[in-house]
């Protein structure tokens, strides 16, 4: 036998389900896709049954790599798309489409969260001021907006949790997902009841937390007999993809000090902490991690999909290489152009979803080499706000660079130059799907603890050189400058153009 544990994580775009030997290598892989609904102006939303018929149809593709290589699993574990609110009727039906991580529907459900319960008092115990993406305001939100779906619902479920009910029929969740939702207390990683009973909710609608790698539940023998996995499979909880990533990474709370950056389509600076210790602001996220502690985590909406965004925008057609050729040709600081990357609104440090990006400093001198420069310095510039907030928190000695976007050396040299933190990159791209398998590997006992896993399986790292560039100490103050004249601009801009 040669035993795997397999990884899947539901993402916004599609699901990705991945087997792993217990050294931590990527043995076969497989994905589905599924549509993203947007009914209304700055609604998100996904029909579970979606997921569903992905985890199906890519469970039952990766089965068959599996049995043609001789592997058996020996465990399944979850990951994916933090924050949703999957609303379940006493018959465990869904009640209405999922609302994600990225709507924004909920201005006034997070208003009324925080006037039943002050920001400060929020923070300290959630870890989180009011966010609108986040799952409690979205059940506020259903019990004003929609109260007969409301009346109807018997359970909510993040979204990983809701795969994980469906395949074992127990509801379960565990505290790095639970902790993006606004209603876990991080010092007991168990729910806030006091907090729920102050906004007149149940602590019944929310389902038993248990470790990231305990067994929610065996593989029910429907869908052993849809995909060809065994049936009682264990299920194990696993974590939130931003978690999920970083274990993969072999990212640990008892090793504070060595993190994450990542240039994906969202830019995120992931730092594990041994401690619960919020923002007093609540400008970056304190969430558990997988693991038994915890870790800071600041997102930038928009980073590298920045750049696809221009490319297919204002340069169709035009490889990414001869525009990381032509912004390499730029010196740094773009020769005073400037760029803010709020396209989607943002997240940390400002927590503004009506935030919108614009260039600065344009003249007749720049090229379009200076706008893709100035566009990577200035997601790299909106990622050192987010380390600046998080340096009196926890320390950042080396942070791993992941992404699509750390695939450019360009955009890597300006990275480690503008956060003045030390650099690497590792070969590991599986993403959340290969945590959740590590988890998956624990969970059935063929580690003893994560911290035994996490010794076992983390991936080796390369030092990315880095150098102190003192052009971009200048831009970077005039980028907070830009920031500070304009937002107010750009702010009521979005207003006006929502009316």
């Amino acid at each position: 036998m040669k035993p795997v544990s397999i990884g899947i994580d539901l993402g916004t775009s599609g699901l990705k389900a991945l087997a792993l030997t217990p050294e931590g290598h990527a043995v076969a892989e497989a994905g589905a896709a599924y549509p993203l609904l947007t009914p209304r102006p700055g609604w998100t939303e996904q029909n579970p049954a979606d997921w569903l018929e992905a985890a199906r149809k890519a469970l039952a593709e990766l089965t068959g790599k599996l049995e043609a290589g001789g592997y058996t699993p020996v465990a399944l574990g979850l990951s994916g798309q933090m924050h949703g609110g999957v609303f379940l009727d006493g018959g465990g039906e869904v009640v209405r489409p999922a609302p994600l991580w990225n709507d924004q529907r909920t201005a006034e459900a997070c208003a009324e969260l925080e006037a039943a319960v002050p920001r400060a008092e929020l923070i300290r115990r959630t870890g989180n001021p009011a966010v609108t993406g986040f799952q409690l305001p979205k059940l506020l939100w259903l019990r004003r907006a929609e109260p007969g779906a409301f009346a109807r619902t018997r359970r909510v479920l993040l979204p990983k949790d809701y795969l994980g009910f469906a395949l074992t029929g127990r509801a379960a969740t565990e505290p790095s997902d639970a902790s993006g939702t606004g209603a876990l207390d991080l010092a007991r990683q168990d729910w806030d009841a006091e907090l729920l009973a102050a906004l007149g909710l149940d602590v019944g609608l929310f389902p038993t937390v248990i470790p990231s790698h305990g067994v929610v539940g065996g593989l029910k023998a429907e869908w052993a007999r849809a995909t060809g996995l065994p049936e009682g499979l264990p299920v194990v909880a696993g974590a939130g993809d931003n978690a999920g990533a970083a274990i993969g990474l072999g990212l640990s709370s008892a090793r504070p000090g060595v993190g994450s950056v990542s240039l994906g389509t969202s830019g995120v600076i992931f730092l594990p902490l041994e401690h619960p210790t919020p923002d007093p602001h609540g400008r970056v996220h304190l969430f558990c991690h997988a693991d038994g502690g915890y870790h800071l985590l600041g997102v930038t909406l928009a980073a590298a999909g920045s750049l696809q965004w221009y490319r297919d925008r204002l340069a169709p057609g035009v490889p990414f290489d001869a525009l990381m050729q032509e912004a390499a040709a730029v010196p740094p600081g773009s020769e005073g152009l400037l760029f803010l990357p709020y396209l989607a609104g943002e997240r940390s440090p400002h927590l503004d979803p009506d935030l919108r990006g614009a260039w600065l400093g344009l003249s007749l001198a720049h090229a379009r080499g200076h706008l893709t420069r100035a566009l990577l310095e200035g997601v790299a510039f909106s990622l050192r706000d987010v380390l600046e907030v998080m340096k009196p928190l926890a320390a950042a000695d080396r942070l791993l660079a992941i992404g699509g976007g750390a695939r450019s050396e360009l955009w890597l040299s300006v990275l480690a130059a503008v956060l003045e933190a030390p650099l690497a990159r590792t070969p590991v791209e599986e993403g959340p799907a290969r945590g959740a398998a590590l988890l998956g590997l624990v969970g059935a006992g063929v580690y003893g603890s994560v911290g035994e896993m996490l010794e076992a399986t983390a991936p080796a790292s390369d030092p990315l050189p880095g150098h102190p560039e003192p052009a971009y100490a200048a831009a970077y103050e005039r980028f907070k400058a830009g920031f500070r004249a304009v937002a107010g601009v750009a702010r009521a801009g979005s207003i006006a153009d929502s009316r």
